[in-house]
């Protein structure tokens, strides 16, 4: 149930937003240990976002997952992801922050239910 929500104030008007998603769902599900069919992306472009006092292309990410989160790991998705915005978005490296929750089951929901 790894769940990546993605806010970004460059515009995805025109852009291949797909292949984000894809790419950024095989990477948690891979480095993660969970299948793809649980992970979630959330992608939100234009989103007004100011990164040490300007406007430049810019993004804030936050992971939830039951489990499959530890340092290690967690370094390993950071550069991940932001390779990706990097590549896809032109988002630097430098101004993307992510942020990592490790939760219990019970502090998810789905299908009606929690985990």
């Amino acid at each position: 149930m790894p769940c990546l929500n993605l806010s970004t104030n460059v515009n995805l008007e025109g852009v291949d937003t797909s292949s984000i998603l894809s790419e950024a769902t095989s990477t948690v599900a891979t480095l993660i240990g969970k299948p793809e069919s649980y992970v979630m992306i959330v992608l939100k472009g234009s989103v007004p976002i100011s990164f040490g006092g300007t406007e430049q292309e810019a993004a804030y990410g936050e992971l939830v997952s039951i489990g499959g989160l530890n340092p290690d790991v967690n370094k390993k998705l950071s550069a991940a992801i932001a390779a990706i915005l990097e590549t896809k978005l032109s988002v630097p490296k430098t101004r993307f922050f992510l942020k990592f929750y490790d939760t219990k089951g019970s502090n998810f929901g789905w299908n009606g239910t929690t985990f």
